[in-house]
Protein backbone atom coordinates (compact mmCIF):
# COMPACT_ATOMS: atom_id res chain seq x y z
CA UNK A 1 0.00 0.00 0.00
CA UNK A 2 1.53 3.34 -0.69
CA UNK A 3 0.92 6.38 1.52
CA UNK A 4 -1.96 7.44 -1.01
CA UNK A 5 -3.77 4.82 -0.51
CA UNK A 6 -3.42 5.66 3.47
CA UNK A 7 -4.86 9.08 2.54
CA UNK A 8 -8.11 7.44 1.17
CA UNK A 9 -8.89 4.72 3.54
CA UNK A 10 -8.47 7.56 6.22
CA UNK A 11 -10.66 9.78 3.95
CA UNK A 12 -13.32 7.39 3.65
CA UNK A 13 -13.15 6.52 7.19
CA UNK A 14 -13.32 10.37 8.10
CA UNK A 15 -16.67 10.31 5.79
CA UNK A 16 -17.50 7.05 7.95
CA UNK A 17 -17.52 8.68 11.44
CA UNK A 18 -18.60 11.88 10.42
CA UNK A 19 -21.92 10.73 9.30
CA UNK A 20 -21.91 8.53 12.15
CA UNK A 21 -21.97 11.33 14.34
CA UNK A 22 -24.51 13.71 12.31
CA UNK A 23 -26.76 10.13 13.17
CA UNK A 24 -26.13 10.30 16.89
CA UNK A 25 -26.63 13.84 17.22
CA UNK A 26 -30.12 13.54 15.93
CA UNK A 27 -30.83 10.58 17.78
CA UNK A 28 -30.18 13.15 20.91
CA UNK A 29 -32.08 15.49 19.37
CA UNK A 30 -35.33 13.47 18.90
CA UNK A 31 -35.17 11.72 22.09
CA UNK A 32 -38.70 13.16 23.21
CA UNK A 33 -39.73 13.92 19.63
CA UNK A 34 -43.45 11.60 20.40
CA UNK A 35 -44.59 12.38 16.96
CA UNK A 36 -42.71 11.85 12.88
CA UNK A 37 -44.37 12.10 9.92
CA UNK A 38 -45.11 8.28 10.16
CA UNK A 39 -47.24 9.54 12.73
CA UNK A 40 -45.47 7.08 15.46
CA UNK A 41 -42.66 7.72 18.11
CA UNK A 42 -39.08 8.72 16.56
CA UNK A 43 -37.33 5.69 15.92
CA UNK A 44 -33.41 5.26 17.00
CA UNK A 45 -31.01 5.78 13.99
CA UNK A 46 -28.39 3.11 13.71
CA UNK A 47 -25.59 3.41 11.10
CA UNK A 48 -24.36 0.06 9.66
CA UNK A 49 -20.57 -0.01 7.92
CA UNK A 50 -18.89 -2.09 5.88
CA UNK A 51 -15.36 -2.46 3.80
CA UNK A 52 -15.16 -1.06 0.68
CA UNK A 53 -12.51 -3.42 0.11
CA UNK A 54 -12.16 -4.35 -3.77
CA UNK A 55 -13.34 -7.73 -5.23
CA UNK A 56 -11.38 -10.29 -2.61
CA UNK A 57 -13.57 -12.86 -2.77
CA UNK A 58 -10.98 -15.28 -4.24
CA UNK A 59 -7.07 -15.81 -3.55
CA UNK A 60 -6.78 -14.83 -6.72
CA UNK A 61 -8.82 -11.47 -6.41
CA UNK A 62 -6.91 -10.61 -3.03
CA UNK A 63 -3.87 -10.56 -4.69
CA UNK A 64 -4.43 -8.43 -7.58
CA UNK A 65 -5.93 -5.80 -5.47
CA UNK A 66 -2.36 -5.51 -3.38
CA UNK A 67 -0.94 -5.71 -7.02
CA UNK A 68 -2.89 -2.99 -8.20
CA UNK A 69 -2.90 -0.63 -5.10
CA UNK A 70 -6.74 -0.92 -4.41
CA UNK A 71 -6.73 -0.50 -0.76
CA UNK A 72 -10.60 0.11 -0.35
CA UNK A 73 -11.59 1.36 3.04
CA UNK A 74 -14.57 2.19 4.74
CA UNK A 75 -17.90 2.87 3.89
CA UNK A 76 -22.09 3.11 5.29
CA UNK A 77 -23.63 0.28 4.02
CA UNK A 78 -26.61 1.62 5.74
CA UNK A 79 -28.54 3.22 8.45
CA UNK A 80 -31.20 1.40 10.35
CA UNK A 81 -34.18 1.67 12.17
CA UNK A 82 -34.36 0.56 15.46
CA UNK A 83 -37.57 -1.57 15.63
CA UNK A 84 -37.76 -2.20 19.62
CA UNK A 85 -40.84 -1.40 21.28
CA UNK A 86 -40.67 2.39 22.80
CA UNK A 87 -41.18 3.48 25.89
CA UNK A 88 -44.79 3.89 27.29
CA UNK A 89 -45.51 7.50 29.91
CA UNK A 90 -47.91 7.82 31.57
CA UNK A 91 -49.05 11.72 30.72
CA UNK A 92 -52.93 12.03 30.12
CA UNK A 93 -52.39 15.69 29.07
CA UNK A 94 -49.74 15.23 26.45
CA UNK A 95 -51.69 15.60 23.14
CA UNK A 96 -50.23 12.63 21.90
CA UNK A 97 -51.82 10.32 24.38
CA UNK A 98 -53.62 7.51 23.91
CA UNK A 99 -57.16 6.85 25.24
CA UNK A 100 -55.58 5.11 28.50
CA UNK A 101 -53.52 8.54 28.69
CA UNK A 102 -49.93 6.76 27.76
CA UNK A 103 -47.69 8.37 25.38
CA UNK A 104 -44.93 6.72 23.17
CA UNK A 105 -41.62 8.09 23.44
CA UNK A 106 -38.35 6.60 21.15
CA UNK A 107 -35.89 4.24 23.48
CA UNK A 108 -33.00 6.35 23.79
CA UNK A 109 -30.93 6.26 26.49
CA UNK A 110 -28.81 9.56 26.68
CA UNK A 111 -25.85 7.84 27.94
CA UNK A 112 -25.59 4.84 25.26
CA UNK A 113 -26.06 8.22 22.82
CA UNK A 114 -22.76 9.94 24.32
CA UNK A 115 -20.77 7.02 24.48
CA UNK A 116 -21.64 6.60 21.07
CA UNK A 117 -20.61 10.40 20.40
CA UNK A 118 -17.39 10.32 21.73
CA UNK A 119 -16.41 6.82 20.12
CA UNK A 120 -17.06 8.27 16.77
CA UNK A 121 -15.47 11.49 17.88
CA UNK A 122 -12.14 9.62 18.71
CA UNK A 123 -12.32 7.47 15.89
CA UNK A 124 -12.55 10.81 13.49
CA UNK A 125 -9.63 12.22 15.50
CA UNK A 126 -7.31 9.55 15.33
CA UNK A 127 -7.83 9.19 11.51
CA UNK A 128 -7.74 12.96 11.72
CA UNK A 129 -4.28 12.33 13.08
CA UNK A 130 -3.30 9.45 10.38
CA UNK A 131 -4.33 12.04 7.83
CA UNK A 132 -1.50 14.59 9.33
CA UNK A 133 1.30 11.70 9.53
CA UNK A 134 0.65 10.52 5.81
CA UNK A 135 0.98 14.14 4.86
CA UNK A 136 4.22 14.79 6.91
CA UNK A 137 5.62 11.61 5.52
CA UNK A 138 5.13 12.74 2.34
CA UNK A 139 6.30 16.00 2.56
CA UNK A 140 9.79 14.10 4.06
CA UNK A 141 9.52 12.01 1.02
CA UNK A 142 9.94 14.79 -1.21
CA UNK A 143 12.33 16.99 0.73
CA UNK A 144 14.56 13.76 0.30
CA UNK A 145 14.47 13.99 -3.41
CA UNK A 146 15.25 17.19 -3.49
Amino acid sequence: MNLFGLMEVSGSALQAERLRAEVVTSNMANAETTRTADGGPYRRQHVVFQSQAPDQTSFAGHLLSQRDGDVGGVEISAVISDQGAGLRRYDPQHPDADKDGYVSYPDINPLTEMVDLMSANRAYGLNSSAVQATKSMISSSLDILK
